[in-house]
């Protein structure tokens, strides 16, 4: 079981292209469009629960240059001051910057001067992906790790696990790992078995 802890095979890096938009396809555009100037906003503020996708986009928006600041409901008051210092000094300077917490800007208890600074941008509260869209994101995410995913295991996975993103994935990632390390395919039965050791997942 030692091996299922080996980095086999990396994750893909986040980007916008991996990104499954849903009902998100507005926020998307205006992210590229920020990032590629084509956009008039510089700010942008996304929202929702654990799991909607929030640091996928931070991520990603990151590696294309972006300033970002994730998780800012949990930002004490010293960072919130110097959050409101980095959004001044990026308005002064044509910069762009994108920010994600768990609630709209005015409903965090944040001070009233930087509540008010992220809610002047665009801000988007991402939509919770349908099953439909959790099964294609699985797909997506094993065709990019050269994993054969039976359609039987995308639905198990989905009635039988916790129903966030990033723990089907993880879900998903070792269960790659197992079958490349026995060298068999990956199964219901591959994954119940997985499912029965305390991996915590």
């Amino acid at each position: 079981m030692k091996q299922l802890l080996l980095d086999i095979q990396p994750a893909p890096p986040q980007t916008l292209d991996n990104f499954i938009v849903g009902h998100n396809a507005e926020a998307i555009a205006n992210i590229q469009g920020l990032l590629d100037g084509s956009t008039e906003s510089s700010f942008i503020y996304l929202w929702g629960a654990s799991g909607s996708g929030k640091s996928h986009l931070l991520n990603a928006a990151e590696m294309l240059g972006a300033h970002i600041a994730d998780d800012v409901h949990l930002l004490d008051n010293e960072a919130q001051i110097t959050l409101f210092d980095i959004y001044n000094q990026l308005k002064a300077s044509g910069g762009t910057l994108i920010t994600a917490g768990l609630h709209a800007p005015s409903q965090m208890h944040l001070r009233d001067d930087l509540a008010t600074r992220l809610a002047w941008g665009l801000v988007y509260q991402l939509q919770p992906l349908t099953d439909s869209e959790k099964a294609e994101a699985l797909k997506n995410h094993a065709k990019e790790r050269g994993m054969k995913l039976p359609k039987e295991v995308v639905a198990y996975c989905l009635r039988y696990l916790r129903r966030d993103l990033p723990t089907l994935m993880a879900v998903l990632d070792a269960l790659d790992e197992w079958s490349l390390t026995e060298k068999k395919p990956v199964t219901v039965p591959m994954l119940k078995k997985l499912l029965q050791l305390d991996l915590n997942l």
